[in-house]
């Protein structure tokens, strides 16, 4: 399983996935869930992956292929896309395509279809940040102010953080830090969910990767974190009188 957060604020847009892969109880690896394309001052864009492995690779692999290709256009190449919303439009359609393949060599040896869902994030020169939630089949669904946050994987531990805490006027750093209990939360109630972890963090109008980093295990910085955040909630649950 996996835990992916994408939160869309007026300040920035903070993402935030986790590492572990699991096809069994014996059998857990490490593998990035994250990949991050940019034309640093035109435009950046983050995807976050859950789901079937050979689905994700094959299609972050496509979309890389697709901007190395010199007479990539508009219609193919994520990096060269007139607005976010015809990226999506790219992504998802390779995600389809790539899900259905795979699928129909399972479906032909008696196994089980392959599917995965992203999230994508960015912004162009020009354009407004946008954040998506895109499905197996290619279509998706996109933040608004109602709802400023995404997510894929196992996200109901960490959900009810968000919910009391994010709004649109959040701010990066208070988003950092909402995303990053979020994930604390999940952490610690399910095991599929595991570190490294990584974040990134794009401030509106850069058009470029602001923060990029890997969290490892017993980083100092996110175990105080998690700690005090514990320690809030137990001396909150204290206080409580019924």
């Amino acid at each position: 399983m996996t835990y992916c957060v994408g939160l869309l604020l007026k300040e920035g847009m903070v993402l935030l996935s986790d590492t572990r892969t699991n096809a069994g109880l014996d059998n857990i690896s490490c593998y990035k869930k994250m990949y991050t394309f940019e034309d640093p001052g035109e435009r950046s864009i983050v995807i976050l992956t859950a789901g079937s492995l050979s689905v994700t690779q094959t299609t972050m692999a496509r979309l890389q292929e697709a901007i190395d290709d010199a007479e990539a256009t508009e219609e193919t190449s994520i990096l060269k896309a007139r607005t976010m919303l015809k990226v999506a439009d790219i992504v998802g359609a390779h995600l389809a395509e790539v899900a259905s393949d795979i699928t129909m060599k399972l479906v032909r040896n008696s196994q089980a279809t392959a599917s995965a869902t992203l999230i994508l994030g960015g912004q162009r020169k020009g354009g407004a940040m946008r954040l998506f939630l895109i499905y197996p089949e290619g279509n998706y669904i996109e933040a608004t102010p109602d709802t400023p946050f995404l997510q894929v994987g196992e996200h109901k531990y960490g959900k009810p953080i968000l919910d009391r805490v994010v709004t649109p006027d959040t701010s990066l750093t208070d988003a950092r830090k909402a995303a990053l209990l979020s994930m604390d939360s999940t952490l610690r109630s399910n095991l599929s969910v595991g570190m490294p972890l990584d974040l990134a963090v794009i401030r509106e109008g850069e058009c470029r990767i602001h923060e990029q980093r890997r969290i490892e295990y017993g980083d100092p910085v996110f175990a105080e974190m998690s700690q005090a955040w514990s320690a809030a909630l137990r001396d909150a649950f204290t206080q409580i009188r019924i």
